[in-house]
């Protein structure tokens, strides 16, 4: 049937709806490789994967879009010789859950590749740090880059790591990473590139004891959009805690900075959050409003027993931070923390804060009380802080450090 068909350009759709029939149509359309311009497999069994891996030994020399997506975490492993080993004309290439060590070898001759996407990557699929450099380096029309691994269990062996090179590899293109894993493994990517457009980065660490960055840092400062980043949201969930730096709205050419980690409770997400964002923070200096909040779909309990000292530690590396925002929800636990500050290190903590807001409270409470001690404090110290009380994004009532 298919033969009668006129020489157009052919592009293969396949959202995990088609029928044992159907799966055997969209096979014999794979032997006109030449023709086929688009592979979009959605929410694939390990079986389907296996015959369409089969079916694509041949190179597909049209071929400018390949979406891989298994419907369950054990997919099979594509062999070296997909494609032929070669995707000279590739333009996007998706993969979620599918394990292809050999991927390297392939991204290398995938030279008009720009965008690239790799979602939770399993361990059987591991591409080390330096491979990876390697494939970006000819990859000088790549604008999208997504490197996400299915669980920690994925990083660099100990021996396989190396100091910094001398020279990097420069991504021209490149103005978005994303990228989920471990430390180690980020640090090893980021100490071997330079990314001069990246105007957005968006990284997600699995939980671990002690953070180790030290090139992460130098990598953003390297990076000049990230210089001019000036509003902060640190947002707490039920499994995660992130923070994303961002330009201000209507800015021209807006960045942004989002850094999050994977952990459920309150007491471990503070931890996380003020080692990450001590380490990486302090190069990019210029931002001014905070808001602190969690997310609405959190159902979470919120601790009692956090420590003031935690919090301390979360908001030290903000020193020029003007204006904070707190939820209702966090405002009750910032407010002790600020107020044990009042009594004898009142400046050690947000010293250029001016105005402090937060969400619905109603006339006199602990939460006024503590703050109240906190703007007197501030006022003898000479660093004054004006408090505002919003109800549904409008200020009720204030407390003036001022005279």
């Amino acid at each position: 049937m298919i033969d009668i068909w006129p020489e157009l350009p052919i592009i293969i759709l396949d959202y995990g709806e088609a029928t044992a029939e159907g799966g055997d149509n969209v096979i014999s359309v794979l032997e006109l490789n030449d023709r086929i311009h688009g592979i979009k497999f959605w929410h694939a069994s390990s079986s389907e994967l296996e015959r369409l891996a089969a079916a694509m030994q041949d190179p597909f020399p049209a071929l400018t879009d390949l979406q891989l997506v298994s419907s369950d975490e054990m997919a099979p492993v594509i062999p070296d010789s997909f494609l032929g080993g070669s995707a000279p004309r590739l333009q996007r290439l998706w993969l979620d859950y599918i394990p292809f060590p050999a991927l390297p070898n392939l991204l290398l001759s995938a030279t008009d590749l720009v965008d690239l996407y790799l979602w939770n990557i399993p361990h059987s699929g591991y591409i080390s740090p330096q491979a990876m450099v390697t494939c970006l380096s000819v990859l000088t029309r790549l604008k999208e880059l997504a490197l996400q691994f299915q669980s920690p269990e994925s990083h660099p062996s100990r021996e396989s790591r190396r100091p910094p090179p001398l020279t990097r590899t420069i991504l021209p293109a490149l103005i978005h990473l994303c990228f989920r894993g471990v430390t180690e493994y980020l640090e090893d990517l980021v100490a071997q590139i330079d990314v001069p457009l990246l105007a957005e980065i968006d990284i997600s660490f699995f939980n671990q004891l002690v953070f180790r960055i030290s090139q992460l840092p130098e990598f953003l400062y390297r990076t000049e959009k990230l210089k001019r980043l000036d509003h902060a949201d640190m947002v707490f969930h039920a499994n995660f805690i992130d923070i994303t730096l961002s330009s201000q709205t209507g800015t021209a050419d807006p960045a942004k900075l989002k850094l999050g980690i994977s952990c459920r409770t309150l007491d471990w997400q503070l931890s996380s959050l003020a080692q990450v964002c001590d380490l990486c923070l302090p190069t990019l200096s210029t931002w001014e409003r905070l808001r602190i909040r969690e997310a609405y779909s959190s159902l979470r309990h919120w601790e009692d027993e956090i420590e003031n000292a935690q919090w301390h530690e979360l908001l030290q590396p903000f020193t020029t931070i003007k204006n904070l925002h707190l939820s209702k929800e966090v405002a009750s636990h910032v407010a002790p923390a600020l107020q044990e500050l009042a009594r004898d290190r009142t400046t050690e903590v947000l010293p250029a804060l001016q105005v402090l807001s937060y969400d619905g409270f109603q006339g006199s409470g602990p939460i006024q009380e503590a703050l109240q001690e906190f703007i007197a404090a501030r006022q003898l110290s000479g660093h004054p802080v004006i408090i505002h009380r919003l109800e549904e994004g409008k200020a009720v009532g204030n407390q003036s450090g001022g005279r």
